[in-house]
């Protein structure tokens, strides 16, 4: 019996996480209506996501790029001519792995800073005290958040994409002996704009996912430093396997039934 318990016990907390956000999407839906009262705190949450996550989005997306070019360049080993390359590192990028690797490293660094922000209110009775004054914590808190990850994540997947050709390119001039015209004309040689769109269609929704996930676990706080902690941990942990999950489920979606043939 005791087995029996034990093992059902995770299944009972994930039910209850599960009806957690659901009652939180809920809430967050209520007050979407109030969002252009929220401007000032939005844009100032556009800047720490976006502005921010730069520096981080620079260097990643650069060796992406980089060790993108290298890996297709070895793959295409005695089959495939050099001309492709460009196409190759074109699409990865576009279609995945701008818009997976961007939600991954921003969402490490955005769901664990709005968690353990939240957390750190939650803990401290702030969160208690907005609500005695008469002031809704989602639609102070949340609801500026979830909008502003949403609206920067597809910026930040342009600048990640355009980043992470520049240095396959960079990489193919230098160490593979492949010209400048010679990668862009094979970038352009395959190269469609249902690729970029589908790619930036999924970081709305890594955007979204990333900020309640840090929202989330943000109230779910409990039990001091600690605590705050717990969810910050939780919250990246949760945020990156949703995107992951997210990502296949959006990709069939959108390039077999949106975008597929016929």
């Amino acid at each position: 019996m005791r087995f029996f318990i034990l093992l059902g016990r995770p299944f009972l907390l994930f039910f209850e996480e599960v009806g957690g956000v659901f009652i939180l999407l809920c809430r967050v839906n209520q007050t979407l209506p109030k969002l252009p009262r929220n401007l000032r705190n939005m844009l100032i949450q556009m800047d720490r996501i976006g502005t921010g996550s730069i520096p981080l989005v620079l260097v990643t997306s650069i060796f992406v790029g980089a060790v993108t070019a290298v890996q297709a360049a070895y793959q295409f080993q005695g089959f495939v001519p050099l001309r492709y390359l460009g196409a190759v590192v074109g699409k990865s990028v576009t279609l995945e792995l701008g818009p997976v690797l961007t939600a991954l490293v921003v969402g490490g660094r955005v769901s664990a800073a709005i968690a353990a922000e939240i957390g750190t209110m939650k803990v401290t009775e702030q969160v208690d005290a907005m609500e005695m004054i008469a002031i809704d914590p989602v639609e102070y808190l949340v609801l500026p958040r979830i909008a502003a990850a949403i609206l920067m994540l597809p910026v930040l997947t342009v600048f990640s994409d355009f980043l992470a050709i520049i240095g396959g390119m960079v990489v193919a001039k230098i160490s593979l002996g492949v010209s400048v015209n010679v990668f862009e004309s094979g970038l352009r040689l395959l190269f469609k704009y249902q690729d970029l769109v589908g790619g930036l269609i999924k970081t709305f929704f890594f955007g979204f996912i990333i900020a309640l996930m840090g929202c989330y676990y943000g109230f779910a706080t409990k039990g001091g430093a600690e605590g705050v902690g717990m969810a910050t941990m939780k919250a990246v942990v949760a945020s990156c396997l949703l995107i992951l999950v997210a990502n296949y489920l959006l990709a069939f979606l959108i390039f077999k039934i949106i975008f597929g043939p016929g």
